[in-house]
């Protein structure tokens, strides 16, 4: 298969995490004879240093003509901390989910076996956790009107959705929960807001095209909590854009590393993948920042085209690495291998796994990877 990807690799980590996973995706085209080619463009505080504007024509135009997107992470202290910008680097990533109609976040959320006394959470509650969240991208109160008075003393923001938007990203979620477990939980705030109770009114609807998945409900004050309480009882959320953001990034806890995490934002005609943490100023060329997230997020991308076995590769070198406790600081405080390395040992076990897993002790800390 030949592919032409978009890489965005934006602010702070992003262009380290990002270039880990061209380099797994180079290690894929070369062993299952696949033509990926890159082009790289500009987006977010560095689109607005160079070019007045968080996302350029010119990149937008580059994203609408390739097959892909893979994007690296947006955002910098100095916007940050001035709440009065009127440029930010955010408003790049949110037209561009807008302007190329990418309205389904998908987020997978599970726990590794060999990362479970990693994370903050007990071993008892997490083991076995397996989520794919769906969360609108391109409604909601993010995109609504927004209104500040004269005074600056009052300000609202409008939460819209319409029956169309919900229904699209409803069937992709039933058809995914089709594939799992067959569960189905929609997260609102059907108790208090009319956006939620047309929601719960529209999925409610769907659902009996989907006799086969089991539908249910849970206010989101209390899928919150269910989500530190029993993470296992969830298989697909669905959820509108302010709740899936807040939810998703509350079970990032459940793995031990917001650094694990892969996402992808698919709409009808494209479609980008990225990791979910930010742009981590503070570990900028520090060679800190964990790469697997993004690594991650090429295989959703690989999957998202149907190269199944292509993707599985990749999930099996980052197992390996977990493993293996080969893995950045946030994984592994005593012996951490480098956002490279990390890359490196990935590649270099999607080429040669029996020649990696046979070798793997003679990795340390400031050796290359086996060849």
């Amino acid at each position: 298969m030949k592919l032409d990807i978009a890489v965005l690799s934006g602010d702070g980590i992003g262009p380290e995490v990002t270039a880990q996973a061209i380099k797994s995706l180079e290690a894929i085209a070369h062993s299952f004879d696949h033509v990926f080619t890159f082009k790289d463009a500009l987006v977010g505080a560095i689109a607005i240093e160079k070019k007045g504007n968080p996302l350029p024509d010119e990149t937008l135009e580059l994203c609408s003509s390739s097959d892909a997107i893979l994007f690296g992470a947006i955002g910098d202290p100095k916007y940050d901390n001035n709440p009065s910008a009127s440029v930010r680097p955010e408003q790049g990533l949110l037209r561009l989910r807008k302007e190329l109609g990418l309205y389904a976040n998908i987020r997978p959320v599970k726990a590794y076996e060999t990362l479970l006394d990693k994370s903050p959470l007990k071993r008892e509650i997490i083991e076995h956790t397996d989520i794919s969240i769906f969360r609108e991208l391109t409604g909601g109160i993010y995109f609504g009107k927004k209104y500040l008075n004269e005074e600056g003393t009052i300000a609202s923001d409008l939460c819209e959705y319409s029956k169309e938007e919900i229904e699209r990203i409803t069937h992709l979620a039933f058809k995914a929960a089709q594939k799992r477990r067959k569960k189905l939980t929609l997260v609102d705030k059907a108790n208090v807001l009319e956006s939620s109770r047309l929601w719960r009114k529209v999925v409610k609807q769907i659902a009996q095209e989907y006799m086969d998945v089991s539908l249910d409900f849970l206010f989101v004050d209390n899928a919150a909590m269910q989500m530190i309480l029993n993470p296992r009882q969830f298989d697909v959320i669905l959820t509108e854009n302010m709740f899936g953001d807040i939810i998703s990034d509350e079970a990032s806890v459940i793995g031990g590393s917001i650094g694990l995490l892969a996402s992808a934002s698919i709409g009808d005609t494209c479609c980008m993948f990225e990791p979910i943490h930010g742009s981590y100023p503070q570990a900028t060329r520090k060679g800190i920042a964990n790469p697997i997230a993004a690594i991650l997020s090429a295989a959703m991308l690989l999957e998202h085209f149907d190269l199944i076995g292509e993707a599985n590769a990749i999930r099996d070198a980052v197992e390996k690495a977990l493993e293996l406790n080969l893995t950045t600081p946030d994984l592994n405080h005593n012996n951490p291998l480098s956002t490279e390395k990390v890359g490196d040992f990935i590649y270099d076990y999607i080429l040669n796994p029996e020649d990696s897993n046979i070798n793997f002790e003679n990795i340390h800390v400031g050796q290359s990877t086996i060849i």
